[in-house]
C-alpha cells in the first residue's frame, strides 16, 4: 500500500519518539509542598497521604536541601499551627517569630537559592477553620484580606521569595501588591491561587494541617466546578492587580481550565496537583490495579500538557526517583 504520510515513522524508538516529544518534564517544573510542625526532630506520616509527611524545621531543612540537590528549585510552605494559637483574627499568621516566618528564615539560610514560596490564608490559624474572618456566621472579604496583607509583609520580613494567596477573597492581589511596595518588598513576587475550586479531592490536605472548616463550607469563596468563563475573569483580574504567576486548583478535573488561563495570560501557569489526586494514585497502586511510576509521570506530563509552567505536587520525591535524579 503506498502512502504519502507515514505518522508512526515518528514512533519507532524510544529515541525518536523523546525526539519529537512536545512536552518535557523536569525537576524544575516542580514545586514541592511542604508540611510544617512545631517541635524538634518530628516526622509524621499524614495517613490519607502516604509516603508524605509533616516534620519540625529541622526536618524541613534538611528535605529542601535533599530536593535542591535533586533538581528542585521550589518549595511551598505550610504549617500547622497550634490550637491555642488559633483565633478569629487569625493574628498568629503575621507573628514575626512564628512558625511560618522561623521556616522561612532556616530554608533561606540552609539553601539560599531555593525559591521559597509561602501559603497565604487564614485557615491554618482560624478557630473556624476558614479562610477569612468570621462575622455572624459569613465570611467577611474587606476584613480578612486586611489580615492577609499584613501575613504577606510578616512573610517577606523573613525572606520569602515569592507569597502565594491560596483564600479567593476578593481584591486581595491588588492589597498585597501594595502593602508589599508600600514596605519596601519590591523584589517579593505573588503566586496567586487565581482559579481555585471547591473541590472534594481537597480532603486529605486538611488532615495534613487540621484545618477543615468548622462550619458549613467554602463555597462561598471558591468557585464552583461547573464555571469556566469565571476561571478566566479571576485570573485576568488577578493579572491587572498584580500577580507574578497564577494558579489553576486542582489539576486533573481541571485541565481544560489550566488550558484556557494558558491561552489568555502572558505570566507562568502553575497548576496545584492536589492531595487527593495523589491519595487516589497511591490508593489504587496499593491494590495493585495500576502501575505507580507510569501513572505518576503520565499524570504530571498530563498537567504540563495542559498548559501548566510549574506544578506544585506532592509526587516530587516520587518523580527524582523515577527519572534517577
Amino acid at each position: 500500500m503506498y502512502l504519502q504520510r507515514r505518522n508512526r515513522i515518528l514512533r519507532q524508538s524510544p529515541a525518536l519518539r523523546s525526539m519529537v516529544a512536545e512536552t518535557t518534564l523536569l525537576p524544575q517544573h516542580l514545586i514541592a509542598p511542604l508540611f510544617i510542625d512545631e517541635g524538634e526532630g518530628l516526622v509524621t506520616e499524614i495517613a490519607s497521604m502516604p509516603g508524605y509527611y509533616r516534620r519540625s524545621v529541622d526536618g524541613t531543612v534538611k528535605e529542601a536541601k535533599e530536593l535542591w540537590a535533586k533538581g528542585i528549585r521550589s518549595v511551598l510552605l505550610f504549617i500547622k499551627c497550634k490550637d491555642e494559637w488559633k483565633d478569629n483574627t487569625g493574628r498568629e499568621a503575621w507573628n514575626d517569630n512564628g512558625l511560618m516566618q522561623r521556616s522561612i528564615k532556616a530554608i533561606k539560610m540552609a539553601v539560599p537559592d531555593m525559591v521559597v514560596m509561602t501559603d497565604v490564608a487564614l485557615d491554618p490559624y482560624s478557630s473556624y477553620g476558614h479562610d477569612g474572618i468570621v462575622e455572624n456566621g459569613q465570611i467577611v472579604n474587606d476584613p480578612t484580606v486586611e489580615a492577609l496583607v499584613k501575613m504577606s509583609i510578616s512573610h517577606a520580613k523573613a525572606g520569602a521569595d515569592l507569597v502565594a494567596p491560596s483564600d479567593m477573597m476578593d481584591g486581595r492581589i491588588g492589597a498585597i501588591r501594595k502593602g508589599l511596595e508600600e514596605n519596601g518588598f519590591t523584589n517579593t513576587g505573588i503566586m496567586a491561587y487565581s482559579a481555585k475550586y471547591a473541590s472534594c479531592f481537597y480532603g486529605p490536605f486538611r488532615d495534613a494541617l487540621d484545618s477543615a472548616p468548622g462550619f458549613g463550607d467554602k463555597k462561598t469563596y471558591q468557585m464552583n466546578y461547573a464555571n469556566r468563563l469565571e476561571a478566566i475573569k479571576e485570573t485576568l483580574l488577578d493579572v491587572e492587580e498584580g500577580a507574578d504567576i497564577v494558579m489553576v486548583k486542582p489539576a486533573l478535573s481541571y485541565l481544560d481550565i489550566i488550558r484556557e488561563v494558558k491561552n489568555q495570560v502572558t505570566v507562568p501557569v502553575s497548576a496545584y496537583n492536589i492531595s487527593g489526586e495523589y491519595a487516589m494514585i497511591k490508593a489504587a497502586a496499593k491494590m495493585g490495579w495500576i502501575d505507580e511510576d507510569k501513572a505518576i509521570l503520565e499524570t504530571l506530563t498530563s498537567i504540563r500538557r495542559a498548559g501548566a509552567d510549574l506544578i506544585a505536587t506532592y509526587f516530587v520525591h516520587d518523580f527524582v526517583r523515577i527519572i534517577g535524579a
